[in-house]
């Protein structure tokens, strides 16, 4: 021990069997420096080659003074000698010596090539870091194995591709796993659109947060020659195609999802209670019982209903694709009903995606193509409830049931797009080509949101030719087969 308290020859910062936390680690630490090429050192009272020890900085009045120095200290005292004759053709002196260590690059150590693994992955590495990578990888099979790894990591990196899903990737999916393994009870072809569109927006809803059920989402239709719009939420939404599609329930003898929502009271239930039939009515009615507004707990139900009905047409065989289904106005068969349902899923499924910002393409052709299929076959009843109304033109020429008519020539182009001749007279005459009339031109996308009510009749982007008021008349109906 010292006078001071502490033992003789230790620091104060040390402790008896402590281990040192080092200090900080260089970047030069990394180097291997046995591998690194030194430079060339002069012998012993010789001087050095040209720039192999370099050049100190002087100051140039320094340097000024320095040279007369030198004029007067290093006179020659020796007597002048003779000049030696010119050599008729020197060796042009090269600028430069060049040594060992210019002739090669430095060799890099294991740790430094790996660490440069990264940069070039990303094609970040200059091209004598390139070279020396390179070189490394043919020798090293670890080093190799991750710069695979990081060359496939960066091309996930890119952003202009979409990150949405093929519409048709379920399907080509599915369809593999059947044709190794079929389903013992397959779901029919005419419920294999309601299926594929309630999937894709069950997908979007878990990707949502849950502040986004709460989303202002804006509904809208055409009604009475004018676009009508109602707001609610994302969950709303979601309320009301299961609130319509109790309608399929009543169908096939499953229960009404508004008994289990509370939008039918105890009493009403017991009692037997008719509930109403319109998709109008029952949406309201399932809208006014659920206060406070509905949450993400919407989705299980109605997706739980959705499997119920998927299931359920399975099942009842062949004949179920007939059964009438009432929507209070009108009414449908089955197969009809599920892709009209299925058509609310993918217009309703955009009504969200726009309001969260989220990316939602069009079904898949084959699907888009039934679905217009069903309103060009809905036109001729709609025109014919219009003329009634006061709405649409006279008949002009009636014909028997079953008959060629005067048609329209609906021609949808692009996705989903096909020939549709539209029987304008009657609901029960034939389109014919030779009876056409008029001739409409629309994209598939843009024919389906003019069906939906997204847009109207006069702002349809439409090729016309052919008869005004015939044009007028099925734009008008395409339009009023929009509803909540």
């Amino acid at each position: 021990m010292s006078g001071d308290g502490h033992e003789g020859g230790r620091r104060d910062d040390e402790v008896r069997g402590a281990r040192r936390i080092p200090g900080p680690r260089g970047a030069v630490d990394d180097l291997d420096l046995e591998t690194v090429a030194r430079p060339v050192l002069p012998p012993p009272g010789g001087s050095a080659p040209d720039e192999a020890v370099p050049e100190q900085g002087v100051p140039e009045e320094e340097a000024g003074l320095a040279d007369e120095a030198e004029d007067v200290v290093h006179e020659p005292d020796e007597p002048d000698q003779p000049e030696e004759p010119d050599d008729p053709d020197p060796a042009p002196e090269p600028p430069h010596a060049v040594t060992p260590a210019d002739s090669a690059p430095a060799a890099l150590s294991h740790q430094v090539l790996k660490a440069l693994l990264g940069a070039w992955a990303l094609s970040a590495c200059s091209a004598e870091e390139t070279a020396a990578v390179e070189d490394h990888l043919t020798a090293c099979a670890p080093c190799a194995d991750e710069a695979l790894r990081l060359r496939d990591a960066v091309g996930l990196l890119h952003t202009d591709g979409s990150l949405d899903l093929d519409p048709a990737l379920r399907s080509r999916v599915l369809d593999g796993c059947l044709g190794r393994r079929p389903a013992r009870v397959p779901i029919p072809e005419w419920a294999t659109a309601y299926d594929a569109e309630t999937a894709r927006l069950d997908a979007l809803l878990r990707d949502i947060g849950d502040s986004d059920w709460h989303a202002p989402v804006r509904l809208q239709w055409f009604e009475d020659e004018r676009a009508v719009t109602r707001r609610t939420t994302v969950a709303g939404v979601i309320g009301h195609l299961m609130a319509v599609d109790g309608l399929l329930s009543a169908a096939l003898g499953l229960d009404d999802p508004l008994a289990g929502t509370g939008a039918l009271g105890t009493a009403e239930v017991n009692a037997g209670a008719e509930v109403p039939l319109s998709p109008t009515r029952r949406t309201e009615t399932y809208w006014a019982a659920t206060y406070p507004p509905a949450t993400r707990a919407v989705r299980e139900p109605w997706r739980a209903l959705t499997h119920e009905l998927i299931r359920t047409a399975s099942l009842a065989g062949r004949n179920v694709a007939e059964r009438s289904v009432s929507y209070g106005e009108f009414a449908l068969p089955l197969q009809d009903a599920l892709l009209d349902r299925a058509f609310e899923c993918w217009v309703h499924g955009t009504d969200i995606a726009e309001a969260v910002d989220y990316p939602y393409r069009p079904p898949s052709a084959a699907h888009l193509h039934r679905m217009i299929d069903l309103a060009a076959r809905m036109l001729p009843a709609a025109l014919a409830g219009r003329r009634g109304a006061g709405l649409a033109g006279p008949p002009k020429e009636l014909v028997g049931a079953g008959e060629p008519g005067r048609s329209v020539h609906l021609e949808v182009e692009g996705h989903g797009g096909g020939d549709w001749y539209i029987a304008l007279d009657s609901p029960a005459a034939v389109g014919s080509p030779d009876r056409a009339v008029a001739q409409v031109a629309l994209d598939g996308v843009e024919f389906c949101q003019l069906v939906a009510g997204h847009i109207s009749p006069v702002e349809a982007a439409a090729g016309q030719e052919g008869d005004r008021e015939a044009i007028r008349d099925v734009l008008f109906a395409s339009a009023s087969l929009s509803r909540l």
